[in-house]
């Protein structure tokens, strides 16, 4: 097959099908040159000779203004999306079936359609009598926001171009139907080509997008990955059925802190948000008692007390169980291993159960210490001051490493009335100023000195 030549003038960049010494455009001379492919493969094709614009450049010194943002007015929400709502920006909220995205997300539509913006609430699942029924029960039901109930991605898009609003709630992108695939609603190819054309829509427009999200029974948002690439946010809306509180966590944000999180208090009027969730977290916490130990956590930007609850029992023959709820199930086995090779503590032929209260999940390293000191109270039936907050980080080694904020940690701590801290050394002194802080180097020092095991006894 004969190869495929273009050519051009360097002077007026004229196009030219052959090569010769004069181009007759601009009448310069030997300025006609072969176009090179713009790209080159082994067996793909290139983009061929055809030039493209020249894009525009910039560097890294050029101060550009913050883009605009719009406050909902819920404290929590604002704070989780990096200061409110950007324009142009496409936000995605994944969460269980039932756990409260809708009505978190018409909460939010009435918020901001109460600060001046236009907002579209366009629902796939229910009837548009559905979504003002529980406006109703809400208190919602006179904002100013305008309802659709389609899933036809084409009639969204035409009604979206004709009204141009500011907001626009697509609940849910795993109901939209796109003409031109050829396949069901909520596969992946239809997610796919869903999302990117709302995405496109929302860039152009500069309209802000909110695209709710089936999650799947691992918890991570159902169909292709690519679609959390796409958008700006990336918003899990996370919580037990059998509690009152969920937590709105930020795992992607281009405009604001990543692992940033939000607490609400579901009620009968909807969502209520938490403005202190440490005193919520420890609220429900009674006397002390053997396996509870208070955790001093950072969730985001914000320092975090909640209450780690270990229970460990005698386990049949061959069948020891170890289930975890709000933590890492791999991090606890590291933890049972290090105290039983350098601690000398085993929990062989035991059941081990660890729960994190109030259904909040901890991803945090710092939380190793506090897990420890759960598991060997629970082990020993001995129970830990109840003025007394742990963190901290194990090695494989046995020793404590020092951890990130230390100082917010120990002020929230104070701020709630505990005297005493169990931590890793300090590197640098700042904050804890009244506590009695324990600073300890290695994991067996701490077993020891507060439950009085040695490395060497059998416990």
């Amino acid at each position: 097959m004969a190869k495929d030549l273009s050519f051009s003038c360097t002077e007026c960049g004229a196009a030219h099908s052959k090569w010769s010494g004069r181009c007759e455009a601009c009448g310069a001379w030997n300025s006609i040159v072969e176009d090179k492919p713009l790209t080159a493969g082994p067996k793909a094709k290139s983009l061929g000779g055809k030039r493209g614009r020249t894009i525009p450049l910039t560097d890294l010194a050029t101060e550009e203004a913050a883009p605009p943002r719009t406050r909902a007015g819920v404290e929590e929400l604002d704070r989780v999306l990096g200061g409110g709502l950007v324009a142009a920006s496409a936000i995605l909220v994944g969460g269980d079936p039932g756990i409260g995205k809708s009505t978190l997300l018409l909460q939010a539509a009435a918020r901001f359609a109460r600060n001046g913006l236009k907002v579209i609430y366009v629902t796939g699942e229910e009837s548009t009598a559905q979504v003002q029924m529980r406006a109703r029960r809400l208190g919602l039901d006179q904002s100013p926001v305008h309802l659709a109930a389609e899933t036809n991605l084409r009639d969204i898009l035409t009604t979206l171009e004709a009204e141009n609003p500011d907001l626009v709630i697509i609940d849910s992108i795993q109901t939209m139907w796109a003409d031109n695939v050829e396949s069901a609603p909520g596969s992946v190819s239809q997610v796919r080509a869903a999302a990117h054309q709302l995405t496109t829509f929302a860039k152009t427009r500069n309209i802000a997008v909110i695209l709710v999200g089936h999650v799947t029974k691992e918890g991570a948002i159902a169909g292709p990955r690519v679609v959390e690439h796409m958008v700006d946010c990336v918003l899990y809306f996370e919580g037990e059925r059998g509690h009152q509180f969920r937590i709105l966590r930020a795992v992607k944000n281009r405009f604001g802190p990543a692992d940033e999180i939000g607490v609400f208090e579901m009620t009968g009027k909807g969502l209520a948000e938490v403005k202190n969730p440490s005193a919520l977290f420890l609220s429900e916490r009674g006397t002390p008692a053997p396996g509870s130990v208070v955790f001093a956590g950072i969730e985001g930007t914000r320092p975090l007390l909640c209450e780690i609850q270990a229970l460990v029992s005698p386990a049949a023959p061959g069948q020891s169980r170890r289930s975890v709820v709000g933590w890492d199930g791999g991090r606890l086995n590291m933890i049972l291993a290090v105290l039983e090779s350098r601690c000398g503590i085993s929990f062989t032929g035991l059941d081990v159960y660890l729960n994190v209260a109030g259904g909040l999940r901890i991803s945090e390293p710092a939380a190793d210490l506090a897990v420890a000191c759960a598991l060997v109270s629970a082990r020993e039936d001995a129970a830990l001051p109840e003025t007394c907050v742990i963190f901290g980080e194990i090695s494989l080694s046995g020793a404590l490493r020092p951890v990130a904020q230390t100082e917010n940690r120990l002020k929230e701590a104070q701020k709630l009335g505990f005297t005493s801290a169990i931590l890793p050394v300090l590197t640098k002194r700042g904050g804890g100023a009244g506590l009695e802080m324990r600073e300890m180097r290695d994991l067996a020092g701490v077993i020891e000195a507060v439950f009085g095991i040695s490395p060497g006894d059998n416990g």
